[in-house]
């Protein structure tokens, strides 16, 4: 484990490379080390930087949720990070570029919960009974941790992106939010446009083979730290398409059927 100290030192780093938009070199690669519990602990710190300002946590977000990008990243498991306020966006709008250092978008479902979920032993099915309702969500993610080392292009380590919020930057909640039990959540389709070009296409049950066991996953591995999951809590379940570059004045609509549709510009 890093040392206490070390880590502030960390979290304020990314803090106000979030800030500035200046990304960092590798934290792995710095200290050779650090662990996945170093990647919390200095996102931890960090979040309490953002609270120091007045930022709040609106719900949580899981990651690395398919097998191929568990592989990519040396793990077996997911991570997860906290969605704070700031970070919401309309549909329809137009996000900032200049918030953002390489965004990427990623297609997701959002659990909306209306009752408080605590671990251990969480299930699936009491994910189901304690959701108020599920929608289309995209997320941007962003690298206030380089993704790539600019010098010799090794790519990131897990502890580098659980530090870095696990890439969260922005989130997008738009078309028809749908009661967990009216559909198999697992056969929600989206199609992902850039520019009126589809680039990406995809299944939820790509996420764990259905996106609420991510969602469970979450409740139980945040219980031994004394927290949980609340009522009012949105939750992002894991991207069930691969993250797809954005530039400034890149237009995005993803289409998921019959639960309606998500878009926006980076302006």
């Amino acid at each position: 484990m890093l040392e206490p100290a070390l880590i502030q030192q960390l979290a304020r780093q990314l803090y106000e490379a979030r800030k500035t938009r200046t990304p960092l070199r590798h934290f792995s690669k710095q200290h050779p080390g650090m662990t996945i519990e170093d990647g919390y602990a200095i996102q931890r710190e960090w979040v309490k930087l953002e609270q120091a300002d007045g930022r709040v946590i609106k719900g949580r977000k899981i990651g690395l949720t398919s097998r191929a990008m568990q592989i990519s990243s040396q793990i077996t498991e997911p991570d997860y990070a906290p969605l704070m306020d700031d970070m919401f966006f309309e549909t329809g709008s137009d996000l900032p570029f200049d918030r953002f250092i390489a965004p990427r978008v990623e297609v997701e479902l959002a659990f909306i919960l209306g009752k408080p979920l605590k671990g251990p032993g969480l299930t699936m099915f009491d994910v189901l009974a304690a959701t108020e309702y599920v929608t289309p969500a995209v997320e941007i993610i962003d690298s206030r941790i380089e993704q790539f080392d600019r010098d010799t292009k090794v790519m990131r380590k897990v502890f580098d992106t659980i530090s870095d919020f696990a890439a969260n930057a922005g989130i997008v909640l738009g078309g028809r939010p749908v009661r967990p039990d009216a559909l198999d959540l697992r056969w929600v389709g989206a199609m992902l446009f850039k520019n009126g070009v589809i680039e990406e296409t995809g299944l939820a049950a790509a996420v764990l083979n259905h996106p609420a066991t991510g969602v469970a996953w979450l409740g139980n591995k945040i219980a031994p730290y004394g927290e949980q999951l609340n009522a009012g809590d949105v939750v992002l379940a894991g991207s069930f398409t691969r993250p797809t570059a954005a530039e400034r004045g890149d237009t995005f609509h993803v289409d998921y059927g019959p639960l309606g549709a998500i878009a926006f510009r980076f302006a």
